[in-house]
């Protein structure tokens, strides 16, 4: 046992809207370092919710949200905004890259708010393309790459900070099946080099390629492969 803490903690957890909608109800998440966890259900489960929640882009209703043993209701947006900045790297089912730049430039838009400078801030980009099989097309527009270059383009830009965390919110829905097998495969790599991975996805074949599967439906967590599992 080590006393490290869980990377991302969820306890006790309510999203709730006007009109007694509740998209979370009373859901308890721990995600320990270096895990690869699939967050599986249908679409309107509340797995998205989760995510939004667990990268801070959102608030709970009740409960505490805890990254890296910080409570996030403590800390206000400027605070907020250098969490997801620093420790927390997205990716989408849509890519949200910006069509005039090239793939090097949309990912060293990732490292903006870093302080460094342009020139390395192109550098690390390009480390980020390499490593994710990217290294021959660093000039090449969003529309000039296929669906799966253009995710990986995506995932690059969510590593160039060497985030603790990724989490990826249905990484491969708007791919075809080769390209998507291309996408897990490259998580999973990049799992082993060290980085705590969660993906949001309705896919199940997705989720028993991964070491863990929470199962989310009705806003209510179901079922925790790694549910009682602590950090060793």
């Amino acid at each position: 046992m080590t006393d490290t803490p869980p990377v991302i903690e969820l306890d006790r957890v309510t999203k709730s809207y006007p009109g007694g909608v509740f998209a979370l109800r009373d859901a308890s998440l721990r995600i320990w370092p270096r895990e690869l966890t699939a967050v599986v259900g249908p679409s309107g489960s509340g797995k998205s919710t989760m995510l939004q929640l667990m990268g801070t882009l959102d608030r709970p209703t009740d409960g505490t949200v805890r990254i890296l043993g910080h409570d996030v209701a403590s800390l206000d947006d400027r605070r907020l905004s250098a969490v997801r900045a620093g420790w927390i790297g997205f990716v989408f089912q849509q890519f949200y890259l910006t069509s005039h730049l090239t793939a090097v430039h949309n990912v060293a838009n990732g490292l903006l708010y870093h302080g460094i400078t342009r020139k390395a801030r192109l550098r690390e980009a390009a480390t980020a393309l390499d490593r994710v099989g990217l290294g021959h097309r660093l000039g090449h527009r969003p529309h000039e790459l296929s669906g799966g270059e253009r995710q990986r383009v995506a995932i690059a830009r969510a590593l160039v900070a060497r985030p603790a965390i990724v989490l990826a919110d249905e990484p491969t829905g708007a791919l075809d099946s080769r390209s998507g097998e291309t996408i897990i495969q490259l998580l999973h790599e990049l799992h082993d080099d060290g980085t705590t991975i969660t993906v949001i996805t309705h896919d199940e074949g997705i989720a028993r390629a991964f070491d863990r599967r929470v199962e989310i439906l009705d806003g209510e967590i179901r079922s925790d492969s790694g549910a009682g599992v602590t950090a060793a």
